[in-house]
Order: C-alpha cells, then sequence, then structure tokens
C-alpha cells in the first residue's frame, strides 16, 4: 500500500495511457492513468517518479490518490531516453536511473509535465466542466526523489495550485541539465509549495534543509501557510515501502500532510 496509509478508497479504472507528440521535437508519454470508477473526480494530480521511472509504486500511488477520488497521471521524466522506463530498487536499478537523469534537462522536464498537465486538465473539463477559477484551482502535482525536485520545477508552471515535493535532493546546489540552481524557481510559484524531506536523508544534508527552509520563507515572508517545509524522521525514499528506508510513521505522516494540501487547495 502506497505510503502505509489506510484509508477508505473508492473503485478506480487505470491503464496506461499513451500522450502522441504535440511537435516533431516531442517524445509520446507513456503516463500510467488512473482516476474514480463511479464518481466525478474532485481534481487531478500529477505523479512525478523517481529515477526507477513509472515502476509498480509509482502506479500505485497513482492507483491510491484515485481511491481517494482524485484523477490521477503519472507522467514519465525520461521520455526521451527510456520511455518505458520501470526498474527495481537495487544496485543496477539506481544506476541505469541515474544515467537517464544525467541526460535530461529542466526545459525538457517542463515541457513533458506541462503536456501531461494540460491533458488531465482537458480530462477534468470533460468529466466536470471547467472549474471555477481555471485549471490550476483543481491541479495538483506530487513528486518523489528525482521527481520531487522536477515537481519544485513543475510548480513554477500555471496549471498547479498545490505541488508536494517528497526529498527532491540537489534542488540547492543544481538544476537538471546545469544552470541556476531550482531553488531559485520559488519566487515563480504561484501556488502553494510543501517540500517534505528526511532528518536522515544523506542526499538533504543539514545545510540543504536550512536554504530549503529559508527559500520557502523568502517568497512568502510570515506566510507559513503558503509554502511549507516538513522534516520527518526517515532517510531518503523513506514514503517508499519497496525501499530499504522505508518508515511506516513518517510515510503515513508525508500522506496526511500531502492530502491535506491537496484537500484545501484543490
Amino acid at each position: 500500500m502506497a505510503g502505509g496509509v489506510d484509508l477508505p478508497r473508492q473503485a478506480i479504472v487505470a491503464d496506461w495511457h499513451v500522450l502522441p507528440p504535440a511537435a516533431d521535437h516531442q517524445p509520446s508519454l507513456r503516463c500510467w492513468w488512473s482516476r474514480p470508477a463511479l464518481a466525478v473526480p474532485v481534481a487531478g494530480v500529477v505523479v512525478l517518479p523517481e529515477v526507477f521511472g513509472v515502476n509498480g509504486w509509482v502506479r500505485s500511488v497513482a492507483d491510491r490518490l484515485a481511491g481517494q477520488g482524485y484523477a490521477a497521471l503519472a507522467v514519465p521524466l525520461f521520455a526521451r531516453t527510456a520511455p518505458d522506463l520501470s526498474l527495481g530498487y537495487d544496485a543496477a536499478g539506481l544506476q541505469e536511473g541515474r544515467s537517464h537523469k544525467e541526460r535530461t534537462t529542466a526545459s525538457q522536464l517542463l515541457e513533458d509535465i506541462g503536456r501531461g498537465a494540460d491533458w488531465l486538465a482537458g480530462q477534468l473539463a470533460s468529466l466536470s466542466g471547467p472549474p471555477e477559477g481555471g485549471p490550476s484551482a483543481r491541479l495538483g502535482c506530487v513528486g518523489f526523489c528525482f521527481g520531487g525536485h522536477a515537481a519544485l520545477l513543475a510548480a513554477t508552471l500555471p496549471q498547479f495550485g498545490a505541488t508536494c515535493d517528497f526529498y527532491g535532493a540537489g534542488v540547492v546546489s543544481g538544476r537538471p541539465g546545469g544552470g541556476p540552481p531550482s531553488l531559485e524557481d520559488v519566487p515563480a510559484i504561484p501556488g502553494r509549495l510543501l517540500c517534505v524531506v528526511g532528518s536522515e536523508d544523506p542526499l538533504i544534508p543539514a545545510s540543504d534543509v536550512v536554504a530549503i527552509g529559508a527559500a520557502l520563507e523568502a517568497a512568502h515572508p510570515g506566510g507559513t501557510e503558503h509554502h511549507r517545509l516538513l522534516v520527518l524522521p526517515g532517510g531518503h525514499g523513506f514514503m517508499c515501502e519497496a525501499r530499504a528506508h522505508y518508515r511506516a510513521e513518517a510515510a503515513s505522516a508525508g500522506w496526511q500532510a500531502m492530502l491535506e494540501l491537496f484537500a484545501e487547495t484543490l
């Protein structure tokens, strides 16, 4: 069960869906599309995977969100180099996933995530009509590890009203493909942002945690309810029960914080 959270679930429908390219330079996006089977979705959430691709656990995240009433679309981050990537949590999988990460740029991520968000917004509109306040009022984003880093970047897109970045390492010091650190984009985020990190994560040292908290505060001085940093006990990957650093209690707290953000904002 994703995140170890035992919540009431709706019946869902889930399957693969390929978004075709809209321009010659774009790749097809093989996404996992999950939604309530018997009810109109309350909102839509784009799910961004770790370097291991849209694997079974990432698909379970989308399914879990669908069980809570959301339409969820898991978007691949390496569509140009590994469009069908689905790896296990072992050394070989990590090495392969990182090789694709090193060949991916921020602009590519934003383009692909934006395409997924636009498609998801269109699906919501067809199911329930355009939302009050525009598409951003009903679209959220969540990402894990490299997907968390990508989620922080994606939070700058106008489609998203709320974004949850789980242990997105490297945002303080780098940017996919090069350029200024991704954390410098925080002032450009129009919606709400929740950054969740593990207190024992070697990929996000204490100095990075301080820098993330300072950037969130500087973007909205005194507005702790707009952007928020949440530090939970655990190492890197503590949300995923398939990983060695899984922490059930911290995972439950992380999922609860994410669901509260989406419920309040979307």
